[in-house]
């Protein structure tokens, strides 16, 4: 049996869906998603995405907000600036080892490159565990000393 895991899809258009993920990588052309309301076996398109978060909980709390500075809990991995198309921003570490080699190109790879990488918050305390960061969705992105 496949472990589901919890998650929040945010697509490239704001949209968010709520559900469940068994199998993931980070070489996944299509995210299958259990819908948390209805049940309903969603076939995503990566590039549709912006971003999938693994989280504690669908609710969250409202009145958090994620502390967003480096130092305030253990350093586990790469320190990563992150800026979306969209113009979000986000911090946190990379998850392994960097995953792209001679520099961080967001031009088309092949069939059997990478989509993105999973980036780990710095706030231990929120509510993502952590986030899958589409490749197709940054505009651009600094590792940080």
């Amino acid at each position: 049996m496949v472990h589901m895991q919890k998650i929040v899809l945010r697509f490239n258009t704001g949209k968010l869906l709520k559900g469940f993920i068994g199998d993931f990588t980070a070489y996944t052309d299509i995210v299958v998603v259990h819908d948390a309301v209805t049940d309903e076996e969603h076939k995503i398109p990566i590039v549709e995405l912006k971003a999938i978060f693994f989280v504690k909980t669908f609710e969250g709390d409202r009145l958090y907000r994620d502390k967003k500075m480096y130092g305030i809990s253990e350093n586990v991995g790469r320190k990563v600036y992150i800026r979306f198309n969209d113009g979000e921003s986000m911090i946190g570490f990379l998850e392994g080892d960097i995953p792209w080699e001679k520099g961080f190109h967001l031009s088309k790879k092949s069939a059997s490159a990478l989509k993105g990488f999973f980036l780990i918050p710095v706030d231990s305390d929120s509510n993502n565990k952590k986030v899958f960061v589409v490749n197709s969705s940054i505009k651009d992105i600094t590792l940080l000393p």
